[in-house]
């Protein structure tokens, strides 16, 4: 009988913000998606980081996960072992990233499919669904996301959070907002074998958007779902964190949040590195800076043209902090940066990622712990600063906010605990919050 996994296709590190002990992939060769299919827990992440990309290059690296996964499955059920795979293209709850690109791409390299869902609702971020309408919580109201910051991104921006019309406006009317199937409140909390069949009539790659507005709607429909599987139909799902959590219903995770300080490695300073730069990752900083005692230095973009000579003055800040016992935060340059083109806004994000990248190989080898805030910049702390193949989810340590830990015979920070913050979570205290959880270790 085959092993049901559940595969999320990551386009940034922070859809593991709501689960625990799953393992996250920075690379996806046969052989480690193999291992993957093969570990105890019930679901893994691939990290694509596909949306610090333009759409061309993100179809090529969706296209390059499926095929391997592919082959991986392959290799498996040959050798007696099968998995049957649950795939999730896991992307971000204010609805930015390549839709419907992505999803294309696995339809078409993992498929057919009976029918794809847009799943947005994250809880602990506080965005729901209701309506069709997608929301997020902003001072206990519910604010439409098209009227927030977040549609007004430069690369991913969007008109309208009532998900039918987005659909229709991301695929330039391919899927006409009239053909969406829409799973409302009252079809979750209702007759749950009605809900299934519904769901088992659905065919030919079929686009549904669904409402939650707390976890037990998303359990509602992640068992209908299931059970539809169990029967042969197959679904790919376009969804932020919130889903996961109710498809791999996994126990509470074994270290509380509160406790996580206990991995910060010899009670030493940590680093916390900023390069989300939307209004509330910027809010989140000074509030950091203003309440408590770390060291605030400026990663200035203005100096990208003589990296080596910004990333000594900067490292030399961090030293300089941590004689004194204190933490630093590496952050930089706020407001988003606005260019002629896609391309350009892209290219001139990778130049600011590789600095990142060289920054974080150079820190200190003996910091306490690293705080990552930002999906692009997590990301490529893990893959590249850190250069990790895998990494295991500890679990969080405030909601959203996931904790990883580099092996112990990593050749620069063995067991460094490294915080995954993700640019759009959290009150303005949040950062403050996590900062100073994982300087509280035991003495």
């Amino acid at each position: 009988m085959a092993t049901t996994k559940i595969i999320a296709i990551d386009d940034d590190p922070t859809g593991s913000q709501t689960v625990h002990g799953c393992l996250l992939l920075t690379r996806w060769d046969v052989r480690t998606l193999t291992r993957a299919l093969q570990d105890d827990a019930p679901l893994f992440f691939v990290l694509s980081n596909t949306r610090g990309m333009d759409a061309e290059r993100a179809a090529a690296v969706t296209r390059d996960i499926c095929v391997n996964l592919r082959l991986a499955l392959a290799d498996l059920e040959a050798a007696g072992a099968p998995v049957q795979p649950v795939i999730v293209s896991r992307s971000d709850s204010t609805l930015r990233g390549h839709y419907p690109v992505e999803t294309d791409v696995i339809a078409a390299e993992l498929g057919p499919f009976d029918a794809h869902f847009l799943v947005p609702a994250f809880f602990e971020g506080g965005r729901i669904t209701r309506d069709g309408t997608h929301y997020l919580i902003v001072d206990d109201r519910p604010v439409p996301v098209h009227e927030t910051e977040f549609a007004q991104d430069s690369v991913f921006g969007f008109s309208t959070a009532f998900l039918p019309d987005y659909v229709a406006e991301k695929t330039g009317g391919r899927i006409p907002a009239g053909v969406v199937e829409r799973f409302g409140l009252d079809d979750l909390r209702g007759d749950p074998d009605r809900l299934q069949a519904r769901l088992m009539a659905l065919d030919g790659n079929a686009c549904g958007v669904v409402d939650a507005e707390r976890q037990a709607d998303l359990d509602a429909f992640a068992a209908a779902v299931l059970a539809a599987t169990g029967q042969g139909k197959r679904f790919l799902f376009r969804s932020a964190a919130s889903l996961l959590t109710s498809l791999a219903a996994l126990p509470a995770q074994p270290v509380a949040p509160a406790d996580m300080g206990q991995f910060t490695r010899g009670a030493r300073p940590g680093v916390v590195l900023m390069g989300s730069h939307v209004g509330k990752s910027s809010r989140q900083l000074a509030h950091l800076i203003a309440n408590t005692d770390i060291a605030a230095l400026e990663v200035d973009l203005a100096r990208l043209d003589a990296p080596d000579a910004l990333i000594a003055d900067l490292i030399a800040g961090v030293e300089a902090a941590a004689a004194e016992g204190r933490g630093a935060v590496l952050y930089t340059s706020r407001g988003e940066y606005r260019f002629p083109s896609k391309a350009e806004r892209l290219a001139f994000g990778e130049r600011v990622s590789d600095l990142l990248v060289h920054l974080v190989q150079r820190l200190p080898a003996d910091i306490g712990f690293l705080i990552s805030k930002g999906g692009i910049t997590s990301n490529d702390t893990l893959s590249r600063g850190l250069a990790l193949t895998t990494a295991r989810v500890l679990g969080q340590v405030r909601a959203g906010c996931s904790v990883v830990r580099c092996p112990a015979d990593h050749p620069r920070f063995p067991e460094l605990p490294v915080v995954i913050f993700p640019g759009n979570v959290g009150g303005d205290d949040a950062l403050a919050e996590v900062y100073r959880i994982m300087v509280a270790a035991p003495q």
